[in-house]
C-alpha cells in the first residue's frame, strides 16, 4: 500500500502518520501527543484504577506518588478500621498471601484444578452416555481439561527426552573433543579450526556439535537444570495433589471462604508483570525519570492474584468486587486462561463492576488463537451473547504498517476481541530497570490508561459509553493482513482484512476518543 492509498483509508492522513510514526512512549497510533495539546487548558479529575495483576513495586521511583492509599484505614493497628473486610489494606490486597521471604509461589493450570474436582465423580465413566443428565456439562469440561492435561504432561515429558538426548550428544561430542585438548581448553575458534582439518566426518560433525555446546555454555549442568526444571512443573503445575493454596490455606471452591492473604501488595518482591503493567497507565510525566505513563492523574490500586500459573475464579471475584467497593473506575486485567472452573462467579462480578460504572479492561492472550473458537476467560460472552457493556478486551498490533500489523501471538476474533492497541516493543518501568517488553498484556494497559483519561475530563460519560467511544474512535486501518499463530502450527499464508479480527476493526487513538467524549457528554 502507497501513502495515498493509507491516507484515504482511515480517519486522516496525520492520523496515519502518527501510526507510523513512534511518540514519547514508543506507542504506534494512539495520537497520545496530539491528545495532550487537545487538553491542555482543561482540567481533569484523579482517578482510581484497579491493577488486578502479580505483585506491585509500589516503591518504583516513577510510581510511588502514583500509588492509591485507603485514608479510610490506620496502617499497621491491625483492625479493619473501614469495616470492608480486609484489614490495615491501605494500599489494596495481596490474595497469593505471599511474603518477601517466600520464594516464588507456583499454583497449578486451572484444568489440572477441574481434574482434581471431578475425578473422584467421573473417573468411572467412560463417555458421555453414561453420564446422569444433570452432570453433563461438567463432564465435557472434564474430558475437555483431561486431554489438555494429558497434551500438556506429554509435551513436558517429551522436552525431558530431548534434553536427554542433548546430553549424549553432548557427553560423545566431548570425548572426541578430549582426544586433541586434553587439558580440555576449548574455544570456539580452537574447535572450527580443528573441525576444518579433521578428514573423519562423523569426528568433524561431533567437534561441529561440540563448538555450538561451547559457543553457548551448554554442558551436563545446563541439561540437568533443565530436566529438573521440567520436572518441577510436572510437581506442581501439573500435580493433582499439589496444594497451591498453601500459603492461604481457604477453601479455592467457597466463594465465601474469607478473608485469607495479606496487605503486603509487595508480595516477595521480585516478580514484575503488573509494575510495567502500572507504569506504562501512570508513571509520572514529564519527570526526567523512567518513562511517561498515559495518564498520570492517575492512582493505581494493586490487587495481586497472579503467580506462576493461572488466576483463581475465587480471586479475580473477589478482586473486582474490591475494586468496585473501593472506588476504582477502570479495572485492568492483564490475564487469562483457556479455562474456568467457575466462570459465573467472574461474570457475576462484572456485572456487579457494571451496575456501579466500572469499565473493565483486559488482554486477549497471546497464543495466537482465535478467541471466537477457542475459549478464554475472563470473557463477556456467554453463549454467543454479550452478559455486560462494561468489558473491553484488547489484542495487540506491530510496530508495523504491512501484512504484519497484528503481532503473531496476539489472539484475535470477530466477536469477542474488541479493539487493538500497541503492544510490541513497549517501553515500561520493572522493579529495577527501564525494559522493552511485547504482549497484550501492554496493550490493555493502554486502553485502560485512555479509558481513564476519558473518565478524568469527562465524569459524566458512564463506563459503557466509555467502551462505545473507545470502540468507535479507533483508527481503521484498510489493510490485507496475516492472521497470527500458535506456538508450532504453520502461519496461513492468505491474508484477511484487518477489520475483521477484531469487533470494531480498529486500532484505539486517544485524541480521536477524546473529540468524541466530549461531544458525548456535552450532549446529555
Amino acid at each position: 500500500m502507497d501513502k495515498k492509498e493509507m491516507s484515504e483509508s482511515s480517519v486522516g492522513n496525520e492520523s496515519h502518520l502518527d501510526i507510523i510514526s513512534r511518540e514519547k512512549l514508543g506507542l504506534l497510533g494512539i495520537n497520545l501527543e496530539k491528545a495532550y495539546n487537545f487538553l491542555k487548558n482543561k482540567k481533569g479529575d484523579t482517578i482510581i484504577i484497579a491493577v488486578i495483576d502479580t505483585e506491585l513495586d509500589i516503591a518504583q521511583e516513577d510510581l510511588k506518588n502514583q500509588i492509591w492509599i485507603n485514608k479510610d484505614e490506620i496502617p499497621n493497628n491491625n483492625i479493619d478500621d473501614d469495616d470492608n473486610g480486609y484489614i490495615d489494606d491501605v494500599h489494596g490486597w495481596n490474595y497469593v498471601g505471599s511474603k518477601k521471604s517466600d520464594k516464588v509461589p507456583y499454583t497449578s493450570y486451572e484444568y489440572v484444578r477441574i481434574l482434581k474436582k471431578y475425578k473422584p465423580l467421573f473417573d468411572e465413566y467412560n463417555s458421555l452416555l453414561e453420564v446422569p443428565k444433570k452432570y453433563a456439562k461438567n463432564f465435557k469440561l472434564y474430558q475437555k481439561a483431561y486431554a489438555r492435561y494429558n497434551s500438556e504432561v506429554e509435551g513436558k515429558e517429551s522436552e525431558m527426552a530431548r534434553f536427554k538426548r542433548i546430553e549424549k550428544r553432548y557427553i560423545d561430542a566431548k570425548a572426541v573433543a578430549q582426544k586433541y585438548f586434553p587439558k580440555e581448553e576449548y574455544t570456539t575458534a580452537k574447535l572450527d579450526s580443528l573441525k576444518s582439518i579433521l578428514t573423519d566426518e562423523a569426528e568433524q560433525k561431533l567437534i561441529s556439535n561440540f563448538a555450538y555446546y561451547t559457543e553457548y555454555n551448554i554442558d551436563e549442568n545446563w541439561v540437568e537444570n533443565r530436566i529438573n526444571f521440567e520436572k518441577f512443573k510436572l510437581n506442581t503445575l501439573l500435580n493433582l495433589d499439589y496444594n497451591d493454596r498453601y500459603l492461604t490455606n481457604d477453601d479455592a471452591n467457597d466463594l465465601n471462604d474469607f478473608p485469607y492473604g495479606n496487605n503486603n501488595v509487595q508480595g516477595i518482591y521480585a516478580i514484575s508483570h503488573a509494575t510495567q503493567i502500572a507504569s506504562l497507565i501512570a508513571a509520572k510525566r514529564n519527570n526526567n525519570t523512567g518513562i511517561d505513563g498515559i495518564n498520570d492523574k492517575v492512582k493505581i490500586m494493586p490487587l495481586s492474584i497472579a503467580v506462576v500459573g493461572n488466576e483463581f475464579d475465587k480471586d479475580i471475584a473477589l478482586a473486582i468486587r474490591y475494586a468496585v467497593d473501593n472506588g476504582a473506575k477502570v479495572i485492568n486485567m492483564s490475564f487469562g486462561k483457556e479455562f474456568s472452573m467457575y466462570p459465573e462467579w467472574v461474570n457475576e462480578a462484572l456485572k456487579y463492576a457494571e451496575s456501579n460504572n466500572v469499565l473493565v479492561v483486559t488482554s486477549s492472550g497471546n497464543n495466537g488463537l482465535n478467541i471466537d473458537k477457542n475459549d478464554d476467560f475472563p470473557t463477556d460472552n456467554l453463549n454467543g451473547h454479550e452478559i455486560v457493556k462494561n468489558f473491553i478486551k484488547v489484542g495487540n498490533t506491530s510496530q508495523k504498517m504491512d501484512s504484519t500489523l497484528v503481532f503473531s501471538s496476539s489472539n484475535y476474533g470477530k466477536e469477542n476481541v474488541d479493539i487493538y492497541a500497541p503492544g510490541t516493543k513497549i517501553p515500561c518501568l520493572s522493579r529495577s530497570e527501564k525494559v522493552i517488553d511485547t504482549g497484550t498484556s501492554l496493550s490493555s494497559a493502554v486502553v485502560s490508561g485512555i479509558a481513564s483519561l476519558l473518565f478524568s475530563y469527562y465524569p459524566n460519560l458512564s463506563a459503557s459509553e466509555v467502551k462505545e467511544i473507545i470502540l468507535a474512535s479507533g483508527t481503521s486501518i484498510d489493510l490485507m493482513v496475516l492472521k497470527p499463530y500458535a506456538i508450532g502450527a504453520k502461519r496461513d499464508p492468505n491474508k484477511v482484512p484487518f477489520s475483521s479480527l477484531s469487533k470494531s476493526g480498529k486500532i484505539v487513538n486517544a485524541y480521536n476518543a477524546l473529540l468524541l467524549a466530549e461531544q458525548v457528554s456535552k450532549n446529555k
